[in-house]
């Protein structure tokens, strides 16, 4: 961790240079020629010259560590480390953590948009959570005004997984309105920054959380954005790193929706309802979960043995109705209801208009 922390605290080195840096060397041989041997670092003279560590950080970051139980360091090795997030080509070096780890290990959507959103804006955003949430997905977005904040909301009200990745350091609440929404986030889900926990609001500092929003989800929801709106930058980012781009289409008065149409022209996936969402991400979300398992090297066994075999069969990673589920597997409507809940409860299969999805191989 402390390799990490000194490598992290470095100034003038961010996280793609850590990362091409670590190509060539592991992080202690890193560490050990930034503090001893900065010459024999692959990087250019003047690069070499602007190079220091502020050992102050590492202690600031220890300490808030130890502050309490529900403050956690990952850093990039560390195997609770957001698989998805490792696959960018500057995924940060360390992360700070508020809350319950355990909602990185869901799949995520990413649901973004406009600050200054319409009502109805902020209904949709706030509807699709909470739908999204009830099927077994966090919803992961940047805790800003309008449509971030009623999809966080949608979560904290219906006992939801959710995710706030700040453009400040952890222990900077902005904006000031989301204090309670701050705090709330922590009970049911986690609060997560790159910056070390003291940094205040900065705006450039806004734009680079945005690829970690993107990053930790299969794909991103885009419901209410003009073309000029910051969410734009997190939905060019997730179909750069190869994730799913939806939209929620609008009026064509006022503007206020041009972004999400500019997004549909481009090919990202139109969005009326979760189903839309769902039908996308189900084979997605079996492979991050089969992705998880295996980086937490957890046998099949330890998490259950295989239930209602003939009924799993019959349920796919593209919507199943409830028609087929019972034509294929042979059984009764009221029995297949029955092993379907047990199912769903157990993690196999989840429930969404029109039928079924399997969202776990076996």
């Amino acid at each position: 961790m402390v390799d990490w922390l000194i490598v992290g605290a470095v100034s003038g080195l961010g996280p793609a240079r850590i990362q091409q840096l670590l190509t060539h060397m592991e992080v202690d041989d890193l560490r050990q020629r930034l503090e001893h041997e900065k010459e024999a670092l692959p990087l250019s003279k003047h690069l070499l010259q602007s190079l220091a560590i502020d050992y102050q950080k590492v202690d600031i970051a220890l300490s808030w560590q130890q502050q309490a139980a529900d403050h956690h360091l990952l850093c990039f090795s560390d195997p609770l480390y957001p698989p998805l997030l490792k696959q960018l080509t500057d995924p940060p070096t360390v992360l700070f953590l508020k809350g319950c780890i355990e909602a990185l290990a869901l799949p995520s959507l990413a649901i973004v948009g406009s600050r200054n959103a319409s009502p109805g804006g902020l209904q949709v955003a706030y509807q699709l959570a909470a739908e999204m949430s009830s099927m077994g997905f966090s919803i992961c977005s940047g805790m800003a005004m309008g449509i971030d904040g009623a999809a966080h909301k949608a979560c904290v009200d219906h006992q939801g997984r959710t995710i706030a990745v700040l453009g400040t350091g952890i222990e900077t609440i902005y904006p000031r309105k989301h204090r309670q929404l701050y705090h709330d986030i922590q009970q049911q889900g986690c609060i997560l920054s790159e910056f070390w926990p003291d940094v205040e609001p900065f705006a450039g500092n806004f734009p680079k959380r945005n690829r970690i929003i993107s990053g930790l989800s299969l794909g991103t929801l885009v419901v209410e954005a003009c073309r000029k709106s910051g969410s734009l930058i997190t939905a060019r980012l997730a179909m750069e790193q190869g994730r799913e781009v939806f939209a929620v289409p609008g009026s064509i008065l006022g503007g206020y929706h041009q972004g999400c149409h500019d997004l549909l022209r481009d090919g990202a996936k139109l969005v009326e309802t979760a189903a839309d969402i769902v039908e996308e991400l189900a084979s997605l979300t079996a492979f991050h979960l089969e992705e998880l398992r295996l980086h937490h090297h957890i046998q099949q066994d330890d998490v259950c043995d295989l239930p209602f075999s003939s009924l799993l069969a019959s349920v796919g990673y593209e919507t199943t109705t409830l028609d087929a589920v019972v034509e294929h597997s042979g059984k009764t409507i009221d029995l297949v209801l029955e092993q379907m809940l047990e199912l769903e409860l157990q993690g196999w299969v989840i429930a969404i208009p029109g039928g079924y999805v399997r969202v776990k191989r076996s």
